[in-house]
């Protein structure tokens, strides 16, 4: 049986591509299909996949600026050839979902997330541009949101990578989704042998939607040193309004992530997660996480286990949960073991089991 792959664009090593990396080694075979492919920006076992990539490709700036170029998805995902393949699967939190499938041929879509852009996000993502462009973004997205509908009556069974995605997968497209929680590398995200020190860590684009500005707000004042990785359109505003608490680290390898995951006191995550995979390689490591209660945050930590669920958006809420944990202790043997149900070979287990009934003896 001829497979293919198809993710929505290679720029970079981040929780879908990590996806894509173990559907890859399942799949040693398949060629991916891609809007964009930056050389270098993604794992080698990827780079070593045939790579083909619609005209987003030769647009100017498009390494760059390439999400500028959203409108043109529609059209340039579904210019992809998959003539002859007869199991397509696809690495979707855009527009990868939306390619045209041979006929005859199962397509199988792991989805991290319907089209986030236009859904749940649009004002995360649109919500400040200027008013004469706001009608036209308008319309633009309302155009892609039909089309992201329509698109799905495509796709033969459904995977998401949380319960919370399920349930967007059941709102928008009408469909029911076998959950299969993305894997975290547990053996390489592993307890040190140092004690907690004394800095809370934020491992996270520095985006709007992240909410860094509110944990900044709910740490101002507190003494409590907080450590921020991570790059993004907000870093310059959110270091200019910053607490002498938080230091800005910029990127990370992951030898460095690592060593700061064993050597907080505690992660935080703030923000609505579709999955959230920065609390799981922080248990995998032994220590707790501190997650906001709505997402796929609180579907991996247990309140008052493996970390604390704070239930309102506000600097108030987050800061009673950190407050909380000086009355707190935490089992680092049960932080790891609820860490090790999303390890890599649970998430192999996971995908053969969804891909079996479609193509039996496949993997």
């Amino acid at each position: 049986m001829k497979v293919a792959l198809v993710h929505d664009w290679l720029t970079g090593m981040r929780g879908g591509e990590k996806v894509l990396l173990e559907l890859a080694r399942l799949f040693p075979e398949a060629p991916i299909f891609t809007l964009l492919h930056v050389k270098g920006s993604v794992a080698p076992e990827i780079e070593a996949h045939p790579i083909r990539t619609s005209f987003v490709q030769r647009l100017p700036a498009a390494a760059r600026a390439y999400r500028s170029y959203l409108p043109l998805f529609p059209a340039a995902i579904q210019s992809l050839d998959l003539s002859g393949f007869e199991l397509v699967l696809t690495s979707s939190h855009c527009a990868a979902k939306g390619v045209r499938v041979p006929p005859g041929a199962t397509h199988l879509c792991y989805s991290h997330t319907p089209m986030r852009y236009v859904w749940d996000r649009y004002d995360d993502y649109f919500g400040g541009a200027a008013w004469p462009a706001r009608p036209l973004i308008a319309g633009i997205a309302e155009g892609l949101r039909a089309w992201d509908v329509a698109t799905a009556a495509s796709v033969t069974a459904f995977a998401a990578n949380s319960a919370f995605v399920g349930r967007r997968i059941a709102r928008y497209y009408g469909r029911e989704a076998t959950v299969i929680p993305p894997p975290v590398d547990t053996e390489f995200f592993t307890p040190g042998d140092a004690p907690p020190g004394d800095f809370d860590l934020v491992v996270s684009a520095l985006a709007p939607y992240k909410r860094i500005g509110l944990v900044l707000d709910a740490y101002c004042g507190t003494g409590r040193r907080l450590k921020i990785v991570g790059s993004g359109p907000e870093r310059e505003k959110l270091e200019r309004a910053a607490p002498p608490e938080a230091e800005f680290l910029g990127s990370v390898d992951d030898p460095t992530l690592r060593d700061l995951y064993r050597s907080c006191r505690v992660t935080v995550m703030a923000s609505v997660e579709d999955f959230g995979i920065v609390p799981v390689e922080a248990m995998a490591c032994g220590r707790p996480a501190i997650v906001y209660g709505e997402g796929g945050g609180p579907e991996t930590v247990i309140d008052g286990v493996t970390g604390v669920i704070f239930r309102e958006p506000t600097p108030a809420s987050l800061r009673a949960a950190v407050d909380s944990l000086q009355a707190l202790s935490f089992n680092r043997d049960t932080l790891r073991a609820r860490a090790q149900e999303f390890r890599l070979s649970a998430f192999v287990d996971r995908i053969r089991a969804f891909v079996s009934p479609h193509a039996p003896g496949l993997c």
